[in-house]
């Protein structure tokens, strides 16, 4: 693949590139995040300060030494809970980079990436489902350029919380980019992973209760 520099040449890496990104702050989502590569080295990081509903509608990447990359901000009023991304400490007045957007509004549905100034508008997709750290980013040839996966502990084979997981990004594919977009996935769909867990617990349920009823009413038939 060809090198895909959106937001920093500096992080589009000659080869696939896994990163650990850890949150580091686990009581609401999107608070913090810090990013290792494989030697443990910091590559960026996302500090928060608070609960506090202003900082949860713009959120700033920056990198090891905390030079500002890339700010993402929630688009407002914006009913498919869009989001935009701005070139380093966003300023007023400054024309966004790209934009991300839900497809629809209701189910699991892909999100939709366009970005802004370049030929063509290039778009791209991404599919799955973050909560459960299963989603992949497509471009408009729809190759895979990151993945967002569970990470497995490498001495125990355990497979690790949701708060600790891989972004694996194709080589040229800009990472500062990909990371970015985990920032607006997590705000997006940050809460989604217990509604859906609940879902399936209340499906469970319903079938038992559903069987027992079957088998109550053919012992009373006999």
């Amino acid at each position: 693949m060809k090198s895909v520099a959106i937001v920093d040449k500096t992080f589009c890496f000659a080869e696939e590139t896994h990163l650990t990104v850890q949150k580091t702050s686990l009581f609401f989502p999107g608070d913090g995040f810090s990013v290792y590569n494989c030697q443990g080295k910091v590559v960026f990081r996302v500090d928060s300060y608070g609960p506090d509903a202003r900082f949860k509608d713009e959120l700033v990447l920056m990198d090891a030494i905390g030079n500002c990359l890339l700010t993402v901000r929630r688009k407002r009023p914006s009913l498919h809970q869009r989001w935009e991304g701005f070139l380093g400490e966003r300023s007023e007045g400054q024309k966004a980079l790209f934009s991300v957007r839900r497809s629809s509004i209701i189910g699991r549905s892909a999100v939709t990436v366009e970005l802004y100034g370049n030929p063509g508008d290039e778009f791209f997709q991404i599919e799955g489902s973050f909560p459960s750290r299963c989603c992949t980013v497509y471009n408009m040839a729809r190759e895979a350029v990151a993945e967002i996966k569970r990470k497995v502990d490498a001495s125990t084979h355990v497979v690790l919380g949701r708060d600790v997981f891989w972004l694996c990004v194709k080589g040229g594919f800009d990472s500062a980019f990909a990371m970015g977009l985990v920032l607006i996935l997590d705000q997006i769909n940050g809460d989604d992973l217990d509604d859906h867990v609940n879902l399936e617990d209340n499906a469970v349920l319903e079938d038992h209760h559903h069987d027992h009823v079957v088998e109550q009413t053919s012992e009373e038939e006999t």
